[in-house]
Protein backbone atom coordinates (compact mmCIF):
# COMPACT_ATOMS: atom_id res chain seq x y z
CA UNK A 1 0.00 0.00 0.00
CA UNK A 2 0.94 3.07 -0.78
CA UNK A 3 1.34 6.00 2.56
CA UNK A 4 -0.48 8.93 0.96
CA UNK A 5 2.02 11.40 3.66
CA UNK A 6 5.78 9.79 2.44
CA UNK A 7 4.77 8.25 -0.88
CA UNK A 8 6.00 5.41 -0.01
CA UNK A 9 4.86 1.66 -1.42
CA UNK A 10 5.48 -0.64 1.89
CA UNK A 11 3.26 -3.58 3.55
CA UNK A 12 -0.31 -3.41 4.94
CA UNK A 13 1.82 -3.99 8.58
CA UNK A 14 3.78 -0.79 8.31
CA UNK A 15 0.33 1.05 7.42
CA UNK A 16 -1.26 2.63 10.89
CA UNK A 17 -4.59 1.42 11.93
CA UNK A 18 -7.53 4.70 11.37
CA UNK A 19 -8.24 4.77 14.73
CA UNK A 20 -4.45 5.44 15.68
CA UNK A 21 -5.15 8.82 14.30
CA UNK A 22 -6.92 10.75 16.70
CA UNK A 23 -8.67 13.99 16.79
CA UNK A 24 -5.24 15.39 18.35
CA UNK A 25 -3.19 14.84 15.58
CA UNK A 26 -5.91 15.27 12.71
CA UNK A 27 -5.93 18.76 12.25
CA UNK A 28 -2.05 19.21 12.40
CA UNK A 29 -2.18 16.30 9.63
CA UNK A 30 -5.36 17.46 7.59
CA UNK A 31 -3.62 21.27 7.07
CA UNK A 32 -0.08 19.75 6.36
CA UNK A 33 -0.85 17.01 4.04
CA UNK A 34 -2.45 17.62 0.83
CA UNK A 35 -3.19 14.09 -0.03
CA UNK A 36 -4.38 12.44 2.73
CA UNK A 37 -7.58 12.39 4.56
CA UNK A 38 -9.11 11.25 7.63
CA UNK A 39 -9.32 7.39 7.07
CA UNK A 40 -6.89 7.10 3.68
CA UNK A 41 -3.36 5.26 4.50
CA UNK A 42 -0.55 6.67 6.80
CA UNK A 43 2.58 4.70 7.84
CA UNK A 44 3.46 4.19 10.87
CA UNK A 45 6.72 6.50 10.64
CA UNK A 46 4.63 9.14 9.25
CA UNK A 47 2.26 8.49 12.51
CA UNK A 48 5.03 9.05 14.80
CA UNK A 49 6.49 11.57 13.19
CA UNK A 50 3.58 13.98 13.02
CA UNK A 51 2.98 12.83 17.12
CA UNK A 52 6.37 14.06 18.02
CA UNK A 53 6.26 17.32 16.04
CA UNK A 54 2.74 17.86 17.82
CA UNK A 55 3.80 17.44 21.45
CA UNK A 56 7.05 19.71 20.42
CA UNK A 57 4.96 22.60 19.18
CA UNK A 58 2.44 21.67 21.69
CA UNK A 59 4.34 21.61 25.03
CA UNK A 60 7.59 23.38 24.38
CA UNK A 61 7.06 26.49 21.80
CA UNK A 62 3.51 27.56 22.56
CA UNK A 63 4.63 31.17 20.72
CA UNK A 64 5.04 29.44 17.10
CA UNK A 65 1.42 29.67 17.42
CA UNK A 66 1.84 33.25 17.80
CA UNK A 67 3.49 34.09 14.43
CA UNK A 68 1.78 34.95 11.39
CA UNK A 69 4.23 32.83 9.08
CA UNK A 70 4.41 30.16 10.95
CA UNK A 71 8.03 29.02 9.75
CA UNK A 72 8.78 25.26 11.15
CA UNK A 73 12.06 24.75 12.60
CA UNK A 74 14.83 22.83 10.97
CA UNK A 75 14.70 20.05 13.53
CA UNK A 76 11.27 19.40 13.32
CA UNK A 77 11.15 20.24 9.33
CA UNK A 78 13.94 16.80 9.06
CA UNK A 79 12.54 15.41 12.24
CA UNK A 80 15.71 15.00 13.99
CA UNK A 81 16.72 13.07 17.62
CA UNK A 82 16.97 15.21 20.37
CA UNK A 83 19.25 12.96 22.07
CA UNK A 84 22.32 14.15 20.26
CA UNK A 85 22.93 17.48 19.48
CA UNK A 86 26.86 17.51 18.67
CA UNK A 87 28.02 17.43 22.03
CA UNK A 88 31.92 17.11 22.12
CA UNK A 89 32.33 17.90 18.56
CA UNK A 90 33.89 20.84 17.15
CA UNK A 91 32.91 21.82 13.33
CA UNK A 92 34.82 24.47 11.53
CA UNK A 93 33.17 26.92 9.37
CA UNK A 94 34.81 28.69 6.31
CA UNK A 95 33.22 31.42 5.03
CA UNK A 96 33.54 35.59 4.33
CA UNK A 97 33.23 36.61 7.64
CA UNK A 98 31.52 36.09 11.34
CA UNK A 99 29.39 37.15 14.38
CA UNK A 100 29.47 35.79 18.05
CA UNK A 101 25.78 35.86 18.20
CA UNK A 102 24.18 34.78 21.09
CA UNK A 103 23.25 31.72 19.82
CA UNK A 104 26.22 30.82 19.84
CA UNK A 105 27.68 32.20 22.81
CA UNK A 106 25.17 32.09 25.51
CA UNK A 107 24.89 31.39 28.18
CA UNK A 108 28.25 29.76 27.75
CA UNK A 109 30.72 30.47 24.93
CA UNK A 110 30.94 27.56 22.45
CA UNK A 111 32.98 29.41 19.76
CA UNK A 112 36.85 27.99 20.31
CA UNK A 113 38.79 30.05 17.75
CA UNK A 114 37.74 32.70 15.26
CA UNK A 115 41.13 33.25 12.76
CA UNK A 116 41.04 35.56 9.49
CA UNK A 117 43.05 33.70 6.86
CA UNK A 118 43.09 37.25 4.84
CA UNK A 119 44.80 38.43 8.18
CA UNK A 120 42.50 42.03 7.86
CA UNK A 121 40.45 41.60 11.15
CA UNK A 122 41.61 40.40 14.76
CA UNK A 123 39.00 38.69 17.36
CA UNK A 124 37.49 41.87 18.44
CA UNK A 125 35.66 42.47 15.10
CA UNK A 126 33.32 39.33 15.97
CA UNK A 127 31.55 41.69 18.14
CA UNK A 128 30.59 44.33 15.30
CA UNK A 129 27.93 44.08 12.93
CA UNK A 130 29.88 44.47 9.35
CA UNK A 131 28.43 43.53 6.27
CA UNK A 132 30.75 40.45 5.67
CA UNK A 133 29.66 38.91 9.13
CA UNK A 134 26.44 38.21 7.75
CA UNK A 135 26.60 34.98 5.58
CA UNK A 136 28.71 33.42 7.91
CA UNK A 137 26.80 34.44 10.86
CA UNK A 138 23.97 32.83 9.61
CA UNK A 139 25.35 29.41 8.17
CA UNK A 140 27.56 28.68 11.73
CA UNK A 141 23.84 29.45 13.60
CA UNK A 142 22.02 27.48 11.36
CA UNK A 143 24.25 24.58 12.56
CA UNK A 144 24.63 25.31 15.65
CA UNK A 145 22.65 28.13 17.36
CA UNK A 146 21.16 27.02 20.36
CA UNK A 147 18.03 29.33 19.59
CA UNK A 148 18.93 31.72 22.49
CA UNK A 149 16.92 34.76 21.03
CA UNK A 150 14.17 32.51 20.16
CA UNK A 151 13.42 30.45 23.39
CA UNK A 152 15.47 27.50 21.84
CA UNK A 153 12.78 27.27 19.12
CA UNK A 154 14.87 27.95 16.14
CA UNK A 155 18.13 26.15 17.35
CA UNK A 156 20.36 23.93 15.18
CA UNK A 157 20.22 20.47 14.75
CA UNK A 158 23.59 20.41 16.51
CA UNK A 159 22.73 23.07 19.01
CA UNK A 160 25.66 22.08 21.96
CA UNK A 161 28.34 21.73 18.95
CA UNK A 162 31.84 23.87 19.30
CA UNK A 163 32.44 25.98 16.19
CA UNK A 164 35.55 27.73 14.80
CA UNK A 165 35.14 30.06 12.34
CA UNK A 166 37.72 30.85 9.74
CA UNK A 167 36.98 33.72 7.65
CA UNK A 168 38.76 33.09 4.16
CA UNK A 169 37.55 36.29 2.77
CA UNK A 170 35.04 39.59 2.34
CA UNK A 171 31.39 39.39 1.43
CA UNK A 172 32.23 40.85 -2.08
CA UNK A 173 34.78 38.28 -3.49
CA UNK A 174 36.24 34.83 -1.89
CA UNK A 175 39.32 33.97 -3.58
CA UNK A 176 39.90 30.29 -4.56
CA UNK A 177 42.98 30.51 -2.81
CA UNK A 178 42.14 31.93 -0.26
CA UNK A 179 39.82 28.75 0.86
CA UNK A 180 41.99 26.30 0.13
CA UNK A 181 44.13 28.39 3.10
CA UNK A 182 41.70 28.21 5.39
CA UNK A 183 41.32 24.31 4.34
CA UNK A 184 44.94 23.91 5.11
CA UNK A 185 44.70 25.93 8.64
CA UNK A 186 41.67 23.53 9.64
CA UNK A 187 43.61 20.38 9.02
CA UNK A 188 47.09 21.79 10.73
CA UNK A 189 44.63 23.08 13.55
CA UNK A 190 42.18 20.04 14.04
CA UNK A 191 43.69 17.96 16.92
CA UNK A 192 43.90 21.48 18.87
CA UNK A 193 40.34 22.29 18.38
CA UNK A 194 38.71 18.58 18.15
CA UNK A 195 37.52 19.25 14.45
CA UNK A 196 35.52 16.33 13.31
CA UNK A 197 33.57 18.47 10.63
CA UNK A 198 34.34 21.51 8.09
CA UNK A 199 31.27 23.67 6.40
CA UNK A 200 32.04 24.93 3.37
CA UNK A 201 29.07 26.97 2.40
CA UNK A 202 31.05 29.36 -0.23
CA UNK A 203 32.77 28.26 -3.71
CA UNK A 204 36.38 28.70 -5.52
CA UNK A 205 35.86 31.32 -8.61
CA UNK A 206 36.66 28.61 -11.17
CA UNK A 207 36.23 24.83 -12.69
CA UNK A 208 39.07 22.54 -12.41
CA UNK A 209 39.83 19.19 -12.23
CA UNK A 210 40.07 17.99 -8.85
CA UNK A 211 43.35 16.31 -10.02
CA UNK A 212 45.04 19.34 -10.29
CA UNK A 213 42.99 21.98 -8.32
CA UNK A 214 44.41 23.07 -5.01
CA UNK A 215 41.41 23.54 -3.34
CA UNK A 216 40.04 20.23 -4.31
CA UNK A 217 43.60 18.69 -3.08
CA UNK A 218 42.86 20.87 0.25
CA UNK A 219 39.56 19.45 0.81
CA UNK A 220 40.26 15.92 -0.36
CA UNK A 221 43.87 15.74 2.08
CA UNK A 222 41.11 17.01 5.26
CA UNK A 223 39.09 14.13 4.49
CA UNK A 224 42.38 12.13 4.65
CA UNK A 225 43.06 13.16 7.67
CA UNK A 226 39.71 12.66 9.30
CA UNK A 227 37.96 15.25 8.52
CA UNK A 228 33.80 15.43 7.07
CA UNK A 229 33.92 18.29 4.90
CA UNK A 230 30.78 19.26 3.87
CA UNK A 231 30.02 21.52 0.46
CA UNK A 232 27.44 23.40 -0.70
CA UNK A 233 26.85 22.82 -4.49
CA UNK A 234 25.88 26.66 -4.98
CA UNK A 235 22.67 28.23 -6.67
CA UNK A 236 22.58 27.90 -10.42
CA UNK A 237 20.71 25.11 -10.74
CA UNK A 238 17.89 26.88 -13.29
CA UNK A 239 20.99 28.27 -15.30
CA UNK A 240 22.26 26.06 -18.36
CA UNK A 241 25.51 26.51 -16.73
CA UNK A 242 24.61 24.48 -13.85
CA UNK A 243 28.56 24.02 -12.99
CA UNK A 244 29.20 22.12 -9.66
CA UNK A 245 32.74 23.54 -8.86
CA UNK A 246 35.00 23.32 -6.11
CA UNK A 247 35.73 22.25 -3.10
CA UNK A 248 31.87 20.86 -3.90
CA UNK A 249 33.67 19.12 -7.19
CA UNK A 250 35.78 16.92 -5.10
CA UNK A 251 35.01 13.46 -4.87
CA UNK A 252 35.73 12.50 -1.28
CA UNK A 253 33.31 16.16 -0.57
CA UNK A 254 30.05 15.87 0.72
CA UNK A 255 28.21 18.08 -1.95
CA UNK A 256 24.65 19.28 -0.56
CA UNK A 257 21.75 20.67 -2.90
CA UNK A 258 18.90 22.05 -1.93
CA UNK A 259 15.31 20.93 -1.34
CA UNK A 260 12.06 23.40 -1.15
CA UNK A 261 9.71 21.49 0.86
CA UNK A 262 7.14 24.26 0.71
CA UNK A 263 7.74 24.61 4.44
CA UNK A 264 5.24 21.73 5.13
CA UNK A 265 5.79 18.52 6.35
CA UNK A 266 4.10 16.99 3.51
CA UNK A 267 6.39 15.27 1.52
CA UNK A 268 3.90 15.31 -1.61
CA UNK A 269 4.47 18.76 -2.05
CA UNK A 270 8.39 18.85 -1.81
CA UNK A 271 10.31 20.33 -4.60
CA UNK A 272 14.06 20.91 -5.75
CA UNK A 273 15.72 24.09 -5.21
CA UNK A 274 17.68 25.99 -7.71
CA UNK A 275 20.94 24.18 -6.75
CA UNK A 276 23.78 23.93 -8.72
CA UNK A 277 24.29 19.84 -10.15
CA UNK A 278 26.82 18.03 -11.61
CA UNK A 279 28.49 15.97 -13.66
CA UNK A 280 31.42 17.86 -12.46
CA UNK A 281 34.76 18.57 -15.31
CA UNK A 282 35.70 15.16 -14.03
CA UNK A 283 32.34 13.30 -14.90
CA UNK A 284 31.27 13.19 -11.03
CA UNK A 285 28.26 12.90 -10.46
CA UNK A 286 27.22 15.83 -7.64
CA UNK A 287 25.00 16.53 -5.14
CA UNK A 288 25.38 13.38 -2.90
CA UNK A 289 22.39 14.31 -1.05
CA UNK A 290 19.76 17.41 -0.51
CA UNK A 291 18.83 19.49 2.32
CA UNK A 292 16.23 22.41 3.16
CA UNK A 293 18.02 25.24 1.18
CA UNK A 294 14.75 27.55 1.57
CA UNK A 295 12.75 28.47 4.04
CA UNK A 296 15.19 27.99 6.32
CA UNK A 297 15.35 30.30 9.72
CA UNK A 298 18.36 32.05 10.56
CA UNK A 299 19.72 34.63 12.95
CA UNK A 300 19.36 38.76 11.84
CA UNK A 301 23.07 40.53 13.09
CA UNK A 302 22.37 42.57 15.87
CA UNK A 303 23.02 46.08 15.46
CA UNK A 304 21.97 46.82 12.37
CA UNK A 305 19.30 48.47 10.24
CA UNK A 306 18.01 45.29 8.91
CA UNK A 307 17.43 44.26 12.70
CA UNK A 308 16.05 47.48 13.90
CA UNK A 309 13.23 46.87 11.27
CA UNK A 310 12.44 43.27 12.18
CA UNK A 311 11.79 44.51 15.77
CA UNK A 312 9.36 47.38 14.30
CA UNK A 313 8.03 45.19 12.01
CA UNK A 314 7.15 42.65 15.09
CA UNK A 315 6.17 44.99 17.70
CA UNK A 316 3.33 46.19 15.13
CA UNK A 317 2.06 43.30 14.58
CA UNK A 318 1.39 42.43 18.27
CA UNK A 319 0.20 45.65 18.80
CA UNK A 320 -3.56 46.52 19.47
CA UNK A 321 -5.37 49.24 17.14
CA UNK A 322 -5.14 52.16 19.58
CA UNK A 323 -1.38 51.87 19.69
CA UNK A 324 0.06 51.55 16.04
CA UNK A 325 0.35 55.53 15.60
CA UNK A 326 2.16 56.31 18.39
CA UNK A 327 4.28 53.23 17.85
CA UNK A 328 5.63 54.43 14.22
CA UNK A 329 6.04 57.85 15.59
CA UNK A 330 8.44 56.33 18.16
CA UNK A 331 10.29 54.59 15.77
CA UNK A 332 10.38 57.22 13.42
CA UNK A 333 13.03 57.04 10.39
CA UNK A 334 13.22 53.40 10.58
CA UNK A 335 11.25 52.52 7.87
CA UNK A 336 10.16 55.32 5.79
CA UNK A 337 7.01 53.90 3.87
CA UNK A 338 5.61 53.69 7.74
CA UNK A 339 6.71 57.22 8.59
CA UNK A 340 4.38 58.31 5.59
CA UNK A 341 1.43 55.69 6.80
CA UNK A 342 1.66 57.21 10.46
CA UNK A 343 -2.00 58.50 9.70
CA UNK A 344 -3.49 55.89 7.69
CA UNK A 345 -6.32 53.37 9.46
CA UNK A 346 -5.30 50.57 11.62
CA UNK A 347 -6.53 48.15 8.81
CA UNK A 348 -4.07 49.81 6.63
CA UNK A 349 -1.21 49.71 8.36
CA UNK A 350 -1.39 46.37 9.32
CA UNK A 351 -1.33 45.42 5.82
CA UNK A 352 1.54 47.04 4.80
CA UNK A 353 3.30 45.95 7.86
CA UNK A 354 2.13 42.05 6.71
CA UNK A 355 4.02 42.97 3.19
CA UNK A 356 6.99 44.30 5.29
CA UNK A 357 6.80 40.90 7.39
CA UNK A 358 6.56 38.66 3.63
CA UNK A 359 8.75 40.62 1.55
CA UNK A 360 12.03 40.76 4.03
CA UNK A 361 11.54 37.42 5.22
CA UNK A 362 10.55 38.29 8.75
CA UNK A 363 10.26 35.54 11.58
CA UNK A 364 10.15 37.63 14.57
CA UNK A 365 12.42 40.69 15.72
CA UNK A 366 15.80 38.35 15.81
CA UNK A 367 15.02 35.58 13.03
CA UNK A 368 14.42 35.66 9.36
CA UNK A 369 14.14 32.96 6.73
CA UNK A 370 16.67 32.60 4.20
CA UNK A 371 17.41 30.78 0.86
CA UNK A 372 20.17 28.77 -0.59
CA UNK A 373 22.00 25.57 -0.61
CA UNK A 374 24.39 27.61 1.85
CA UNK A 375 22.04 26.55 4.13
CA UNK A 376 21.49 23.32 3.11
CA UNK A 377 24.93 22.55 3.96
CA UNK A 378 25.34 23.36 7.30
CA UNK A 379 22.26 21.60 7.80
CA UNK A 380 23.88 18.41 6.83
CA UNK A 381 27.27 19.43 8.73
CA UNK A 382 24.90 19.16 11.61
CA UNK A 383 23.64 15.93 11.18
CA UNK A 384 27.45 14.82 11.00
CA UNK A 385 28.03 16.06 14.09
CA UNK A 386 25.00 14.69 15.70
CA UNK A 387 26.18 11.14 14.15
CA UNK A 388 29.53 11.50 15.88
CA UNK A 389 28.69 12.45 18.86
CA UNK A 390 26.33 8.71 18.98
CA UNK A 391 29.46 7.00 17.39
CA UNK A 392 32.87 9.27 17.41
CA UNK A 393 34.69 6.03 16.09
CA UNK A 394 33.47 6.83 12.31
CA UNK A 395 35.42 7.98 9.54
CA UNK A 396 34.40 10.62 6.83
CA UNK A 397 33.76 8.25 4.43
CA UNK A 398 31.43 5.82 7.01
CA UNK A 399 29.10 9.16 7.56
CA UNK A 400 29.50 9.82 3.98
CA UNK A 401 27.96 6.53 2.71
CA UNK A 402 25.39 6.70 6.14
CA UNK A 403 24.01 9.90 5.04
CA UNK A 404 23.72 8.40 1.11
CA UNK A 405 22.41 5.04 2.73
CA UNK A 406 19.57 6.36 4.68
CA UNK A 407 18.86 9.38 2.34
CA UNK A 408 15.06 9.44 0.73
CA UNK A 409 14.54 9.94 -2.70
CA UNK A 410 11.68 13.07 -3.92
CA UNK A 411 9.46 11.54 -6.35
CA UNK A 412 9.13 13.43 -9.80
CA UNK A 413 12.89 14.83 -8.99
CA UNK A 414 15.15 14.46 -11.34
CA UNK A 415 17.84 11.72 -10.06
CA UNK A 416 21.09 14.33 -11.03
CA UNK A 417 19.60 17.04 -8.95
CA UNK A 418 18.81 15.69 -6.24
CA UNK A 419 21.62 12.74 -5.84
CA UNK A 420 20.62 10.17 -3.41
CA UNK A 421 17.99 12.29 -1.85
CA UNK A 422 17.17 14.44 1.38
CA UNK A 423 18.77 13.60 4.25
CA UNK A 424 17.06 11.56 6.91
CA UNK A 425 18.80 12.69 10.35
CA UNK A 426 16.80 10.16 12.99
CA UNK A 427 17.77 7.12 10.23
CA UNK A 428 21.68 8.06 9.94
CA UNK A 429 22.18 8.68 13.81
CA UNK A 430 20.54 5.04 14.10
CA UNK A 431 22.54 3.61 11.51
CA UNK A 432 25.80 5.47 12.75
CA UNK A 433 25.00 3.76 16.05
CA UNK A 434 24.96 0.14 14.51
CA UNK A 435 28.26 0.51 12.21
CA UNK A 436 30.11 1.59 15.28
CA UNK A 437 28.70 -1.47 17.39
CA UNK A 438 29.51 -3.47 14.28
CA UNK A 439 33.01 -1.98 14.53
CA UNK A 440 33.25 -2.83 17.66
CA UNK A 441 31.98 -6.91 17.82
CA UNK A 442 34.15 -7.62 14.96
CA UNK A 443 37.52 -6.51 16.72
CA UNK A 444 39.52 -9.27 18.46
CA UNK A 445 38.43 -9.86 21.97
CA UNK A 446 41.66 -9.63 24.27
Amino acid sequence: MECLVCKRELPRQMIADAEMVDDVLRPLLTVNTAGWEPGKPICRDCLSRFYRVHNQLVSAFPQFSEQELKILPTPMRLDSTDEYRGRGITIAFLDSGFYAHPDLTEPSNRILKYIDITGRTQSADLKKPRVSAWHGMMTSVVAAGNGRLSGGLYRGIASEANVVLVKVGRAARIAHEDIAKGLKWVITNRKRYNIRIVNVSCGGDREESYLTDELCQAAEEAVRCGIVVVAATGNAGFEENHRVIPPASAPAVISVGGLDDKNTLDHGQFDIYRSSYGPTIDGLQKPEVIAPGIWVAAPILPGTPTAEQAALYSKLEKAKDAELHEIIRQHAKVDEHLDHAVDLAPYLIRHIVWIKIRDNNVISDNYKHVDGTSFAAPIVSSIAAQMLEAAPLLKPHEIKYILIKTARRIPRIDTDKQGWGKVNPRAAVGAAIATQNGKRADQPKR
